[in-house]
């Protein structure tokens, strides 16, 4: 979807079609949101098919919806890819898991993703970051959204315990979670591209353990804490490994390619911004910031409300699901004056919430945040200048807000 908003234009509301794919493939969903905000914070579609849901579209309603589970559950489902069918693994895969249970699964997880835990990381990304740019120094076009797909497994890869053999088929596999209808990753239906890929993804995770079992060792990998893991006494079960090493595999792929396509794109729209971060680079960490509330590649989350609940001026039925738009919630201007400005000098950036809110505040953001402060430190110290070489071409996806094609020509920066 375009992040650089056209136009304010009239929008009916009776009328907007929040799952429509040209809307984000093609379209411009951001004036919709706009309008939303400022006249209808809670709006209810009813899809053809019969299926409904609530949304909240200011960053006050989503902050609640994501962060009070009592209120609203994720036991249900939590994306909107499977709105109207309960999710099976509600439970036992920690983003469909309510606290208490999902906070200590979560702690003992997230132990290996600190801030301190992942610091020592940082060189092994910085040789990676320099490797994935070297091509685009050559003066040819170089397709950075195509390629930076990639990026998240050259990174984590290693990080996962997953075999380099392996990851350009999870990659696409991942993609095809996320982005179903687009016809870069479509495998007949949407439907079957879903159940193809939850299915390819689960088996993997499941005989990666079942070798590893067999084969003894640790390596010290992110999987092999899961199979390690011990909550209240108890390990996790296979189940609960092969679905949380799916989650981790999904989190650690689909976002933060789009985040990085999108920041250069505005840098480049902007050449006083890159000049301005190149002049100063203390400037990186709010840049990084500013370009995870400007791409907001989670587009969304989803919800279901436990009892009536009152929101944004009316009532969430009990049991309807609640749509929490993190895109418009990051340009909400009672919270980021000027939204639709993309200003790497930002008061509040560290504001956005494109890693969610709340109990499931994503797992892996200080990875995340310092591959992207890394990405960009490098990408400003090697490139002189960024053009377009072509038009960009966006993800056909109503979730992930991204990409596919991004073609642009790098000037190498003069050595001083």
């Amino acid at each position: 979807m375009r992040l650089t908003p056209g136009p304010a234009r009239d929008i009916d509301l009776d009328t907007v079609d929040l799952f429509d794919l040209d809307l984000y493939s093609h379209g411009d969903p951001h004036p919709v949101w706009d309008v939303m905000r400022a006249k209808a914070p809670l709006h209810h579609q009813v899809l053809p098919d019969g299926r409904e849901f609530w949304s909240v579209t200011r960053y006050e309603d989503v902050c609640r919806v994501l962060g009070d589970h009592r209120e609203f559950t994720s036991e249900r489902g939590t994306v909107p890819t499977h709105l109207g069918t309960d999710d099976p693994a509600a439970g036992k895969l920690l983003t469909s898991t309510d606290p208490p249970r999902h906070t200590r699964v979560r702690r003992a997880i997230g132990a290996k993703l600190t801030a301190r835990a992942v610091a020592p990381w940082a060189e092994s990304i910085r040789t990676t970051v320099v490797d994935f740019l070297e091509p685009a120094l050559d003066g040819e076009v170089f397709d950075l959204a195509d390629r930076a797909l990639l990026l998240p497994a050259l990174v984590t890869g290693p990080l996962l315990g997953i075999p380099e053999r392996d990851w350009q088929e999870l990659v696409e596999l991942t993609a095809m979670v996320t982005a179903p209808a687009d016809p870069h990753f479509q495998h007949g239906s949407e439907a079957a591209t879903l159940a193809i890929a939850h299915h390819e993804l689960i088996t993997y995770v499941t005989e990666w353990v079942r070798r590893r079992r067999a084969g003894g060792g640790d390596d010290g990998s992110l999987l092999d804490h899961l199979m390690n893991l011990s909550v209240e006494g108890a390990p996790l079960t296979d189940e609960e490994i092969a679905l949380d090493g799916y989650s981790i595999l999904l989190g650690a792929n689909v976002t933060t390619p789009h985040t990085v396509s999108g920041t250069v794109e505005a840098l480049i729209e902007r050449p006083e911004q890159f000049a301005r971060a190149q002049a100063d680079p203390s400037l990186i960490p709010n840049l990084v910031e500013e370009g995870l509330r400007w791409t907001s590649a989670a587009c969304n989350f989803m919800r279901y409300a436990v009892d009536d609940v009152q929101i944004g001026g009316g009532t969430i039925p009990a049991r309807a699901a609640v749509v929490a738009w993190i895109g418009s919630a990051n340009r909400d201007e009672l919270q980021f004056p000027d939204p639709h400005v993309f200003d790497i000098n930002r008061v509040g950036a560290k504001r956005q919430v494109a890693f969610g809110f709340g109990p499931h505040f994503c797992i892996g953001a200080p990875l995340a945040r310092m591959t992207l402060r890394i990405f960009f430190e490098e990408l400003l110290d090697r490139f002189g200048a960024i053009e377009l070489a072509g038009e960009p071409q966006h993800l056909r996806s109503y979730f992930i807000a991204g990409m596919t094609h991004l073609p642009i020509v790098a000037q190498k920066r003069p050595t001083s």
